[in-house]
C-alpha cells in the first residue's frame, strides 16, 4: 500500500460467524498468493471464528476496495489519507487500528477550543495532554519512550508542554462529555460531592452563578440532565490543576446558562492564569469562549487530524465553508450558509390549526403554565425557545395529548409525529427493523438520500437499539419522527448529544423535510445556529423557571429573537463573511449598542 494509505478493520462490527471470509477470498493479492488479509490467530469468543488482519504493506490501496465491497457488515475501510498529511502519526492503536495525527497546543491564560465530529480521536489527545497515554509516534509495535517523543515536537509550541508531561509535573481536571453517567460512579449529594472538589475556595461563586443553590441538598440520581452539567461545571472548575479539560460544556444547558458557564471558564483562564481546552458542539458559544481553535477532521473511527491553531473566527468559518486554507484540504463538499438577510419573514400560509388559552399547573401550585392561545401555520417551521424549566417540554405533551390542561381545550384533532427531549429507545429489536415497522418507505431512494444518509444511519442498521450511544439514538429517534406520515412533526431538542457534522446535518434534514413535503414541523431547541437556519416564526416562553412560565403567540422571526435575547441580555451580530450568527462580547461597543436600539438579534 502506499504510505498515505491505512487499513482500518472495526472489530466491533467484523462478524466471522455470519460470513464466509469474502474480504479474504476475493482480495486479489490473495488470490496470487500473497497473504495480504489473514486471520488474526486468535477466537472472538469462545467457539467463534477468527477475524481478520489486513496488510498494509501487502494491500493495494482505495483504488482496489474489494474488501471494503464485499464486506457484509461495513467492518473495513481503505483510505487515502490526505496528500497534504507529512507528518508521522502523534498515536496509532495498532496495524488496522485508529491514528491521530497533530494534538492541540494548551496555552497558559488561554482558552483552547476543538471543533470537529466525535470519534475523530479528542478523547485520545485529551489522554495524552494529561500523561495518562504515550503517544508512540505511529509506532504501535517499537513504542519510543517520552524522550524521543519530546525530540520529535523539539521547536514546537508543544514543547514545553510535553516536557511537563514527561516530568509528571502536569496536574489535570475534567469534565465528562456524559454527564448522565455521573450517578453511577457517585452515590450521595450535591453538596457531598462538590465540597470535596473545593480547592480553589471558589465554590460558594459558582453555586450561585450556577444556579445551583436549590438541588445542593438532593440526591445526585435525582438531579435532571441540565442540574448534573451546571454541578459537573461547578466540580471541575473548583479544582486547583494546571490543564481543565471540559468536553461539551452546553448539553441539557439553556442559552442563559450556556453564556454564564462560558464567561465563568474565561474568567479562570484570564484571572488564574489557567490552561483550557474546550470541545463544544454550539458554535455560537465555542465562538464567545475561546482564544484559538484547532479543527479535526478525518473518518470517525479510522483517523483524525488536528490542525494548527487557527483564530476563532477563522476556523469556524473554514469549518463551515468545508475548506481548511492552511492545510488546502476540503473536508467537505458543500459550504454550510446562512441567509445574508435573515431572518426571514413570516409564512403567511394558511392556518393548520388554532389552539385555545391553556393553563396546565404540576403539585401543589410548584409549577403553573400560561399559555397563549395561538395558530400554527401549514408548511412553516415553528422554533419554540426558552429557558429551561419554563415548560417548553409540557407544551409538546399538551400538544401530544399525553399531558391534560388544566384550562383550555388542547385536542387539535391532528397527527403528530413527536420525538420527546429524553431519547430512551430501548426496544429489543434492530435499528433497521425498527424504522422499517414505522414506515413503507424505508430503504427508498428518498428515504435513503433525505433522511438516512444525512443522519448517518447506514453503519448502525445492524445494532440493536438497546447498544446504541446518545447520539446514535438520537439520530434514529429523528429519522423515527421524520418517517412516520403526521400532519404535524415535533421535535423536542434535536440537537442534543449531536456534534457539530451531525447537527448541521440533522438541521438540513429537517428543513429539506419540511419543505419537500409540504410539512409542518415543531422545534423545541436551545442551539441558535440550528433555529437561525430552520426557524420561519418562533414561540418565546419567559417567565421564572420550575415557578411560573408564559407563552406568547408565535411571532415573526426577528420579533421573537430580540424578545428572547433581550430576556437574557445577549446580543448577537453577523459575521460579514458567511452572515452566521455570533454572540457579542459583554459590554462592547456593539453590545451597548444593539441594546439601546432594541436590536439584541443582530444589527441590520
Amino acid at each position: 500500500m502506499a504510505d498515505d494509505s491505512i487499513a482500518v478493520v472495526d472489530l466491533d462490527r467484523c462478524q466471522p460467524d455470519r460470513c464466509s471470509y469474502e474480504c479474504k477470498n476475493y482480495c486479489p493479492p490473495n488470490r496470487t498468493g500473497k497473504e495480504g488479509i489473514t486471520l488474526r490467530g486468535e477466537e472472538t469468543d469462545e467457539g467463534q471464528p477468527e477475524q481478520i488482519h489486513i496488510s498494509e504493506e501487502i494491500c493495494l490501496g482505495e483504488t482496489c476496495g474489494i474488501c471494503v465491497e464485499k464486506c457484509p457488515f461495513d467492518a473495513i475501510e481503505i483510505i487515502n489519507l490526505p496528500k497534504e498529511l507529512q507528518d508521522e502519526p502523534a498515536h496509532r492503536y495498532g496495524e488496522n487500528a485508529f491514528s491521530l495525527y497533530g494534538l492541540p497546543a494548551p496555552q497558559d491564560g488561554q482558552v483552547t477550543g476543538i471543533l470537529g465530529p466525535n470519534g475523530i480521536g479528542k478523547t485520545t489527545a485529551v489522554r495524552i495532554l494529561a500523561g495518562e497515554l504515550e503517544p508512540n509516534l505511529g509506532r504501535h509495535d517499537d513504542e519510543p519512550g517520552w524522550d524521543e517523543v519530546l525530540e520529535a515536537y523539539r521547536g514546537t509550541e508543544l514543547q514545553d508542554y510535553i516536557a511537563d508531561v514527561r516530568d509528571g509535573d502536569v496536574t489535570i481536571a475534567r469534565k465528562p462529555q456524559y454527564v448522565d453517567q455521573i450517578p453511577n460512579s457517585f452515590d450521595g449529594n450535591t453538596r457531598e460531592l462538590l465540597e470535596r472538589t473545593d480547592e480553589r475556595g471558589a465554590l460558594e461563586s459558582l453555586v450561585e452563578r450556577l444556579s445551583i443553590g436549590p438541588v445542593m441538598d438532593q440526591s445526585i440520581d435525582d438531579l435532571s440532565g441540565g442540574e448534573l452539567q451546571r454541578v459537573a461545571l461547578a466540580a471541575t472548575l473548583a479544582r486547583d490543576t494546571d490543564f481543565y479539560f471540559l468536553d461539551e460544556i452546553t448539553p441539557y444547558l439553556d442559552i442563559g446558562q450556556r453564556v454564564t458557564a462560558a464567561r465563568l471558564i474565561r474568567e479562570l483562564a484570564e484571572e488564574e492564569d489557567k490552561s483550557m481546552l474546550v470541545i463544544e458542539h454550539d458554535l455560537a458559544i465555542l465562538d464567545l469562549l475561546a482564544d484559538t481553535l484547532h479543527v479535526a477532521y478525518g473518518e470517525p473511527g479510522a483517523y483524525g487530524v488536528i490542525t494548527s491553531p487557527k483564530s476563532v473566527r477563522n476556523g469556524i468559518n473554514e469549518y463551515l465553508a468545508g475548506y481548511l486554507e492552511n492545510e488546502n484540504m476540503r473536508i467537505r463538499p458543500n459550504p454550510i450558509e446562512f441567509e445574508e438577510h435573515a431572518p426571514r419573514t413570516a409564512s403567511h400560509a394558511d392556518t393548520l390549526v388554532e389552539y385555545p388559552d391553556l393553563t396546565k399547573s404540576y403539585g401543589d401550585g410548584e409549577f403553573s403554565l400560561d399559555i397563549e392561545g395561538g395558530e400554527i401555520r401549514e408548511n412553516e417551521v415553528l422554533g419554540i425557545v426558552g429557558p429551561n424549566g419554563i415548560g417548553k417540554s409540557t407544551f409538546a405533551k399538551l400538544l401530544t395529548g399525553n399531558l391534560e390542561p388544566d384550562t383550555g381545550d388542547a385536542d387539535l384533532d391532528l397527527e403528530i409525529a413527536y420525538k420527546p427531549q429524553y431519547v430512551t429507545i430501548d426496544q429489543p429489536m434492530r435499528v433497521d427493523a425498527f424504522l422499517s415497522s414505522i414506515t413503507d418507505q424505508f430503504g427508498s431512494s428518498y428515504w435513503n438520500t433525505e433522511i438516512a444518509q444525512p443522519l448517518q444511519l447506514e453503519r448502525i442498521m445492524e445494532q440493536n437499539l438497546s447498544d446504541l450511544s446518545g447520539g446514535e439514538r438520537q439520530r434514529v429517534a429523528i429519522a423515527a419522527c421524520l418517517s412516520d406520515s403526521a400532519d404535524l412533526y415535533l421535535l423536542d431538542e434535536p440537537s442534543a448529544h449531536l456534534d457539530v457534522e451531525q447537527r448541521v446535518q440533522a438541521t438540513s434534514a429537517i428543513r429539506r423535510y419540511a419543505e419537500q413535503q409540504d410539512a409542518t414541523v415543531l422545534v423545541i431547541d436551545h442551539d441558535i445556529y440550528m433555529m437561525d437556519l430552520l426557524a420561519d416564526r418562533l414561540m418565546v416562553f419567559d417567565g421564572e423557571p420550575a415557578v411560573h412560565g408564559r407563552a406568547g403567540q408565535p411571532q415573526p422571526m426577528r420579533d421573537g429573537m430580540n424578545e428572547f435575547l433581550a430576556n437574557l441580555e445577549v446580543t448577537f451580530r453577523r459575521d460579514e463573511r458567511t452572515s452566521r450568527p455570533r454572540i457579542n462580547k459583554p459590554e462592547s461597543q456593539l453590545d451597548r449598542q444593539q441594546k439601546s436600539e432594541g436590536e439584541y438579534y443582530y444589527a441590520p
